[in-house]
C-alpha cells in the first residue's frame, strides 16, 4: 500500500512510519521542508507552503493519516490554545484540499482525535456510541477537529476519527511519569481515583493498520486498550515493575499550580473502552497495563 502521513515525524508518526516500512508499504511523509531519503520506500512530500503541490506526489495513495497539530503538552495560555486548535484545523483543511485534487481518491482517511471529547467522569464508561460530549477546552478542540475532518467524507472517502488515549512508549509521557519512581519519590497523583485510558504504542500501529484494512469501520474509533485503570493502579503497577516505593503523593493543588488548566490531563480522566476494535475482533498484543509496562520498562527492552 501507499500510505501518506501528516505529522509523521512526531511520537506516533515515527512509530507508524517504522511499522509500515517494516511491513513493506510505501510511506509518504508530509513535511514543510524538502527532504530526501535513502530508503526507496520512504518519501518526503512538501506541503503547507505556497510552492507545494502535494497532490502531484500523492496520486494513487491508498490511505491518508493526519496526526498534524501543535502538542497539547504545553501550558494552555490563550495564545497556545488558539494555536493548538488552529494548527489542527488548518492541517485538516490542507489535507481536504489535496485529496479533492486527486483523480483517484484514497480508500480511507484517518484523522487523529482524542478521548478527551467525552469530557471527564469518575463513574461513566465511554464507547464510540456514547453521546456525552465534554465542555472543557480539550473536548471543544476535538469536536472542532472532527467536524473539519468530516468534510473529507463528502469526497466519498471512508473517514475515521482515531480517538487516542494515553499512548505508552519509550518517549513522551511514560518517561516523565516514571522519573519520580527512579528517585524513590513516586506516589499518587491527585486523588488517584481518576481513570487512565491507555494503549501501548505498538498496538497503536497495529490497530491503525487494521482500520485501514477493514472497510466496514468508519467514524469514531477509540484507540485505547480494553482495560483502563485508575491512576492509583497505574502508579502501583509502575512501583511493582520498577521495585520502587509508591508513597509520596502529589496533591491536586500543587499540580494545578504547576500546570494550570492543562492539569486536567492528569487530574481528571475518562474510562474509555475500544468497543469497535473489540467487536471487529482486533487482538491487542498488550491488553493489560502490567503486560504493557513490563515490556516498556524492563532494561532488556
Amino acid at each position: 500500500m501507499k500510505i501518506a502521513i501528516a505529522g509523521g515525524t512526531g511520537f506516533i508518526g515515527k512509530q507508524l512510519s517504522h511499522y509500515f516500512l517494516n511491513e513493506g508499504h510505501d510511506v509518504f511523509i508530509l513535511t514543510r521542508n524538502k527532504k530526501t531519503s535513502s530508503n526507496k520506500n520512504l518519501h518526503y512530500v512538501e506541503w503547507l507552503s505556497d510552492s507545494a503541490t502535494p497532490a502531484d506526489a500523492l496520486e494513487g495513495v491508498d490511505a491518508v493519516i493526519n496526526l498534524a497539530g501543535k502538542s497539547i503538552n504545553t501550558r494552555w495560555t490563550e495564545s497556545n490554545k488558539k494555536e493548538i486548535i488552529e494548527s489542527r484545523l488548518s492541517a485538516t483543511r490542507a489535507i481536504y484540499s489535496f485529496i479533492n485534487k486527486l483523480n483517484k481518491k484514497p480508500a480511507v482517511f484517518i484523522n487523529a482525535s482524542a478521548i478527551g471529547i467525552y469530557g471527564t467522569s469518575l463513574v461513566n464508561t465511554f464507547t464510540e456510541e456514547s453521546q456525552q460530549i465534554g465542555t472543557d477546552f480539550l473536548a471543544d478542540t476535538v469536536k472542532a477537529w472532527e467536524k473539519e475532518a468530516e468534510k473529507v467524507a463528502d469526497l466519498h472517502v471512508r473517514t475515521i476519527f482515531a480517538r487516542f488515549g494515553l499512548v505508552l512508549g519509550k518517549d513522551r509521557a511514560l518517561p516523565k511519569m516514571i522519573t519520580p519512581y527512579k528517585f524513590f519519590a513516586g506516589g499518587r497523583l491527585g486523588s488517584g481515583q481518576q481513570w487512565v485510558s491507555w494503549i501501548h504504542i505498538e498496538d497503536v500501529a497495529r490497530l491503525i493498520e487494521y482500520l485501514i484494512q477493514t472497510p466496514d469501520i468508519t467514524g469514531p474509533v477509540n484507540v485505547t486498550a480494553p482495560n483502563p485503570v485508575k491512576m492509583d493502579e497505574f502508579g502501583e503497577t509502575i512501583s511493582h515493575i520498577l521495585h520502587r516505593p509508591n508513597w509520596i503523593p502529589a496533591p491536586s493543588i500543587a499540580i494545578k499550580t504547576l500546570l494550570g488548566e492543562m492539569s486536567i490531563l492528569i487530574l481528571e480522566g475518562q474510562k474509555v473502552v475500544p468497543e469497535k476494535a473489540l467487536n471487529h475482533d482486533f487482538q491487542f498484543s498488550y491488553p493489560t497495563l502490567e503486560k504493557a509496562l513490563y515490556h516498556l520498562l524492563q532494561p532488556s527492552n
